[in-house]
């Protein structure tokens, strides 16, 4: 592969913090024949996922959601037929984590430290806010910024933190109970296609 050549013309702007999953890819069909309807390719990853040993599957799971619970269930219900299906028993297998079983993935979450780009103050902000946040709630802060351009992601989060430092507990275990399950099958789908990796997504 050949470096790119630097340039002193283009300006770095905010990127988002390496944790952040990037943007898949849409699904691409296989042509069909004549008088036959098209078929979806299977996403690469989805077969050795079905075939690999039941430890290797769940470690690969809890590199997504550190729950020992959530993972068993998945693997244990191999092989599924396409990512669709597997993300849909991920989603249904998320919602059924008991309070014990949340805590434990929600112990595993860390806010990464910002880009080295990152101007000082927000790295201030950002840090006093969590800091409020797991005083608060005894907690990392988890967020899926799935949907939010990179340039936003910081005051995205901030503005988060803050929102929510208003829950009262319970409250605040429902949401982040529904971050956890978004970010759970973000990190899922984007290890099987080959374009993720294990890093919290906050």
């Amino acid at each position: 592969m050949i470096p790119c050549r630097p340039t002193h013309h283009r300006r770095r702007g905010l990127t988002l913090p390496a944790h952040r999953l990037p943007r898949l890819p849409g699904r691409v069909a296989i042509p069909a024949l004549p008088e036959q309807p098209r078929v979806p390719r299977p996403p690469a990853g989805l077969g050795d996922f079905n075939d690999a040993p039941a430890d290797q599957a769940v470690r690969a799971l809890l590199c997504c959601l550190r729950s020992l619970r959530w993972a068993r269930r998945i693997a244990d219900h191999r092989p599924y037929p396409t990512l669709d299906a597997l993300l849909a028993a991920s989603d249904e297998a998320a919602y059924d984590l008991a309070p014990t079983d949340l805590a434990e993935a929600l112990t595993a979450e860390t806010l990464p430290p910002l880009p080295d780009d990152t101007y000082e103050a927000a790295h201030t902000a950002l840090t006093a806010a969590n800091a409020a946040y797991e005083a608060k709630f005894g907690h990392a802060f988890v967020i899926c910024l799935g949907e939010v351009a990179p340039r936003e992601a910081l005051d995205y989060v901030l503005e988060a933190i803050r929102s929510r430092l208003a829950n009262d507990p319970e409250e605040e275990r429902v949401v982040a109970a529904e971050e956890l399950r978004r970010l759970a099958k973000e990190r899922l789908a984007s290890q099987l296609r080959g374009a993720g990796n294990c890093a919290s997504n906050h």
